[in-house]
Formats: structure tokens, sequence, C-alpha cells
């Protein structure tokens, strides 16, 4: 039976703004407070959806959260009629409504933690719901993402969703953008990397920025998932790259399949985990160091080169898809070039215009889930969640007739803002019909 990876991106929401939430996300902090353009940035999405589509590569959705979460105002105090509690919010703590309209569900690579069924000891794929809990704002999509799973992988049969992890220090968790799955091929068993940036028996000792995934959730996640555990490997993130805006793993370092790119300072003990992965996988897997002289850290979290996808195309045939920013910086660039002409499955790469996206901090990566499925498990799914032809056509319309082309943070005090939202996710919600 044939086995796909799936990419789900996130559509991209009708409030997305520059709330400069996110500790530690250099991209998110520099432009807080920025006009953004909720059109542009959906667009940008939808056409990198396309991209892939049109490569023969199957590729879902998750539909924005609805916004704003008033049930998160009122638990901060707000009272009163909609628009009271929007109106007084905006008035004495801005940052609040400002996290009630977050739009970062967008980036669905810390929706949860996938592991395919070949690597489950049930034979099903299990699916753990990220907390999210250092951010306040991410923290509010994880309830709304479990239901949201469990409404698209409803059978039971194929398909396990969790209750995520429990809100508390210890069992920090944030989603597959800390997890990296090494395979020869999508059907066969894998070897599944948990990166963690602190862990309950020391002290964090990144300085500057939060760790904000913990050791703890990523064996905890192992453990429900059935996994082998011989074919799992845990790895702390280096605090230098913590420090230097590296907030997660897909931040300094990409696999799939058999290859994986990593920066010399992704990893604490960067020496025993690439041998331990070797070691779990086998001689073929091949991983490719980039020296911070060919890329320091610095340059790495601005062009968010880690953070590209690869996409297999074919057998030991990968696509690189850049963002646009890599093209731009010179550093990011002759890396490109000189992995195009290294012996390694790379054979092409293209660069893709997520600029909205970016500037609030996330990339190609983040901006999917990857799920491993067969054919069997995507025929269990609703057809309506995948990107064909005519429903990139009917997201692109309905986006158009009711994104805003500009959008500040003194626009959320609108009550307009609030039914213009409304409006369009219950027109999206009978487009879906789920």
């Amino acid at each position: 039976m044939t086995t796909y990876e799936v990419n789900f991106d996130g559509l991209i929401g009708p409030t997305h703004h520059y709330g400069g939430l996110s500790l530690g996300n250099l991209a998110s902090v520099e432009h807080r407070h920025a006009a953004s353009s909720p059109r542009r940035a959906a667009l940008q999405g939808l056409a990198k959806m396309k991209r892939v589509a049109d490569l023969g590569i199957p590729q879902a959705f998750f539909p924005p959260q609805p916004r704003p979460d008033l049930a998160f105002l009122q638990s901060q105090g707000f009272t009163g009629s909609t628009y009271e509690i929007i109106s007084t919010a905006y008035k004495s703590r801005p940052d609040l409504l400002s996290i009630a309209y977050s739009a970062s569900a967008m980036w669905t690579a810390n929706a949860a933690t996938v592991s395919p069924s070949s690597d489950c000891a049930d034979g099903r794929v299990h699916f753990t719901p990220a907390n999210l809990q250092t951010m306040p704002h991410r923290a509010l999509e994880t309830q709304p993402t479990t239901r949201t799973l469990r409404a698209i992988f409803h059978d039971a049969s194929h398909f396990v969703v969790h209750d995520p992890l429990p809100a508390l220090p210890d069992s920090s968790d944030e989603g597959a953008a800390n997890h990296t799955r090494f395979c020869r091929d999508y059907g066969l068993p894998g070897v599944e990397l948990f990166v963690y940036g602190r862990d309950h028996s020391d002290e964090q000792s990144a300085q500057r920025f939060p760790a904000r995934q913990t050791r703890v959730a990523c064996e905890e996640i192992a453990t429900s998932h059935g996994l082998c555990s011989k074919r799992c490997v845990f790895a702390r993130q280096h605090p230098k790259a913590i420090d230097a805006g590296v907030f997660h793993n897909d931040v300094i370092s990409v696999g799939n399949q058999s290859l994986h790119l990593v920066h010399q300072y992704a990893f604490a003990e960067q020496d025993r985990v690439l041998a331990e992965l070797a070691d779990s996988f086998g001689p073929d897997l091949q991983q490719v160091v980039i020296s911070n002289q060919e890329l320091n850290l610095s340059d790495a979290v601005q062009s968010y080169f880690f953070n590209s996808q690869l996409i297999s195309t074919g057998p030991n045939q990968m696509l690189l898809l850049c963002p646009i920013e890599c093209s731009e910086s010179a550093a990011a660039s002759q890396l490109v070039a000189s992995l195009l002409r290294a012996d390694n499955p790379i054979y092409d790469c293209q660069f893709v215009d997520l600029r909205e996206s970016m500037q609030n901090g996330g990339g190609p990566a983040c901006l999917r889930l990857r799920v491993v499925l067969t054919e069997e498990e995507c025929a269990a799914m609703p057809s309506s969640v995948f990107l064909t032809q005519q429903r990139y056509h009917e997201l692109y319309d309905w986006v158009s007739r009711h994104y805003r082309e500009r959008l500040t943070i003194d626009d959320l005090a609108e009550i307009r803002l609030h039914d213009e939202v409304a409006i369009a996710m219950h027109e999206l919600n009978e487009m879906l019909g789920f």
C-alpha cells in the first residue's frame, strides 16, 4: 500500500497581526505593532500550499481558529457585551486583546507531535496536541486544535488523538517544531528525534530567552505513542542557539527521510546525538553539519534557512523550499548553492514569498504539520481538508472577499472587525462542512 507524507498547513486567519507576543522569537518582537496585511499573508500561504500540491504532494490544511477568544478576555475579568469587552480590553490591556485576536495557530508545526502507524505499537497514527503553555497567546490554541484534530482524524480504527499534556512547567510541549522523523521510506518504521531545551533535573542554561520544550514532555509523548525506545533519540538544544533566537529546533535543523541538515550549534551534545541517530537508523543516514562559519547563528535565524521544507519528489530526490529571505542573504544563498553541488538528494531549490508570516516569526516549515498516512488512512479523513484545484480557487476567493488588506493593533478595538471575522468564519465552516 502506498504511503504519503501529507502536509497540513495552517490557513492564515483574518486577524493576522503583529502583536510581538513571542519572547525569544526575534522577528515577532522586531515587528511588534507594525501594520500587517492579513489578505496578503493568507494568499502567500495559499500560494505555498498550491506550489506543493502542484508537485503531486498531498496537501491539506487546517482552518483558522475562531477569534477573538472572548472566553479568554472574560477569564481576565472583562465583562459585559461583546463590544464592551473588546472596548474595555483595548483601553486598559491592549496586550490581552492582542492575545485574544492572535492568529498564531497558522503555524501548525506547533499543533501536535505525530507518529505514523508504522512506528506505533498498535498500528495506528498517534497525535499529541501541543500544550504550548510557555506563551499565553499560543496556549489558547490547544483545545481548539484538539477538537480540529479529532474532527479530521475521527476514525478510531486508524487514529488516536491524545489529550494534550498537562500545562505544567515540567511537561511543556511545543509540538512537531521540536520533532523530526527519519526513514528510508515513509511506509517503513522510522527513527524519531525529540528535541528539548530543558530537563527537570537541572537548571535552564539558556540565559536570554526561555527554553520552551522539556525532556519530560518528549518522553511522555514517545511512551504514549507506543514507540520503540531503540528508535527514539532525545537531544537537548544548544543554549547558545536558544539565546540567539532559536526558539524551536526547526529554526536550526531540518530532516527528511535519510537526509539531515543540522547546524553546528543545534544540540548541546552534538557528537553524541548524531552518533545515536546514525546507530539507530543505520549507515544510510546522511547528516550534513553546517558550520557556524558557513552560516552563523544570526544569519540562520534571520534567513530561516533551516525552516525550509525538504520535500521528497521521487526516490532519493528532494526539493528544498526556502523562504525568499534566503535568496537575499549572501551566506544562505551560498549555502544553498553548495548543497546543490554536493552529493546529496537535493536536486533543486525554490524560494517562496512568505514575508507576512516571516515578519511574525514563522517560515515555510512553521506553517506545516507533516502527517505520514497510508492510502487507507487518507480515505478515512474528510476530503474537504485537501487542497484540490477547486478548493484552492474557493479559498482564494474567500480570502479576497473577507480579509483586510491592512490591520493594525488599533483596529482590534473595532467591533466591525469582530463582525467581519464572524461572517467570514461562518462562510468557511459552511464551505468545509465540518
